[in-house]
């Protein structure tokens, strides 16, 4: 029975500690709150923001530099719309099993101020969205159709 009493001293040891801790802890909290300023209506700014605001600072300071823009040749397939141009544009692609070469085409829309009609060979430049379907311009008229 020495044994049992040992226990149940060590427990209400144990106990007692735990006791005063949460009384502890609930204390400091209250105390915390009303020492604490009233929140704002606008949130704090976190960390990560302050280090991408820091960052963009840094980033004025030097100029930037863009990336080459994709280049494309074809051949116009339809003016029929203002200011817009279908450019047909063919690759050679050789079958990875086959190793035959096969020709694949895409047509583009692009914006168009030199006037190209069709048959027109024209290169063509990526640029912003410029409608729902219009992401290229064309930059030059390399070889005007024989009417």
């Amino acid at each position: 029975m020495a044994t049992k009493k040992k226990t149940d001293e060590t427990e209400n040891v144990v106990d007692a500690p735990a006791e005063t801790e949460a009384v502890e802890t609930s204390e400091v909290k209250a105390e915390a709150a009303e020492e604490a300023p009233k929140k704002s209506a606008k949130a704090p700014a976190k960390e990560a923001d302050v280090k991408a605001a820091d960052a963009s600072d840094d980033a004025t300071d030097e100029p930037v530099k863009k990336g080459k823009r994709a280049e494309k040749i074809g051949v116009v397939t339809s003016d029929k719309m203002t200011l817009t141009v279908v450019v047909r544009v063919d690759r050679l692609v050789k079958h990875p099993i086959y190793r035959k070469y096969i020709r694949k085409r895409k047509k583009f829309m692009a914006h168009d101020e030199k006037g190209a009609k069709i048959g027109d060979k024209v290169r063509i430049v990526e640029t912003r969205p410029l409608s729902a379907r219009k992401r290229w311009r064309v930059v030059e008229i390399i070889h005007k159709a024989e009417l």
